[in-house]
């Protein structure tokens, strides 16, 4: 699981309601879930969906749950000294903790604006982006710059994919190894049900998870609840198509192979 408060409606409730000897959770930063669950030693995870489009032959996505907006998203940013359309050539720092969000920011400056940073990667809240004209940062990182008010063009990816593509942006799928399913797919169905509803769950419980969670950043929890409403964990049919649209620039950029499509989900059994 994402150790990010955006993945709070639906682990809040996990770790008070859930109780099962053979489900053990690991938190993580995006980054160390991808390598874990390629190695095989996580079977289920929260991963960005860049690890899933880059791997597809060892996953499948559990249907209808990602972490994911339509339009801004309020945690995933780049944060800049110059307008967008001056970076050419200038010094970009991707955050070291998700290759999605780093893989969306390639898309949206050299696709859509048009320009060719030199890219470096490091700790976006580190020294690392001191002497870089833009700092990619995500998750609660972000928040913490965007509190801090630091940089003078703050650029919510998720809100330009929009504009661009008319599309919602999922940053995040919940993966499955392709050997889990197969050999273990009356407990994958469980573990499935439980996660549909412990977001159903959060949903309702939202304000009060947020006045667990806020602290943490730290923010106001009124805001803390403005930026989860605004965060959506579900995968219906328009988020699908976005992640082929999505894919699809990373398979003509030679980032991803041309298995990634069509994406593999892992429904749930008739009842």
């Amino acid at each position: 699981m994402v150790n990010y408060i955006n993945t709070a409606p639906i682990y809040e409730i996990w770790k008070r309601t859930v109780r099962h000897k053979r489900w053990q959770v690991t938190e993580a930063a995006p980054s160390t879930l991808c390598r874990m669950l390629a190695a095989g030693d996580l079977d289920i995870g929260v991963v960005s969906c860049y690890e899933y489009s880059r791997r597809p032959e060892l996953y499948r996505i559990l249907d209808d749950l990602s972490i994911s907006a339509n339009g801004p998203v309020g945690s995933v940013f780049l944060f800049s000294r110059l307008p967008m359309t001056e970076l050419d050539g200038a010094q970009v720092l991707l955050s070291n903790q998700s290759e999605t969000s780093a893989a969306l920011v390639k898309v949206i400056l050299e696709e859509f604006v048009g320009v060719r940073p030199a890219y470096s990667t490091g700790e976006a809240c580190g020294e690392d982006g001191r002497n870089a004209s833009a700092v990619l940062a995500i998750g609660d990182d972000a928040l913490r710059l965007l509190h801090a008010g630091q940089y003078p063009f703050q650029y919510d990816l998720g809100e330009i994919w929009k504009q661009e593509t008319g599309l919602p942006f999922v940053f995040a799928v919940f993966a499955v190894r392709e050997e889990y399913c197969r050999d273990h797919a009356r407990e994958l169905a469980e573990i499935h049900r439980a996660f549909l509803r412990c977001r159903a769950r959060g949903r309702e419980e939202l304000f009060s998870i947020c006045e667990r969670v806020a602290p943490r950043i730290p923010m106001p929890c009124e805001n803390c609840y403005a930026y989860l409403r605004a965060i959506e964990h579900d995968l219906g049919p328009e988020k699908q198509l976005a992640l082929e649209k999505f894919f699809g620039y990373l398979i003509a950029r030679g980032e991803a192979p041309e298995a990634a499509l069509p994406l593999k989900i892992q429904g749930l059994p008739d009842e």
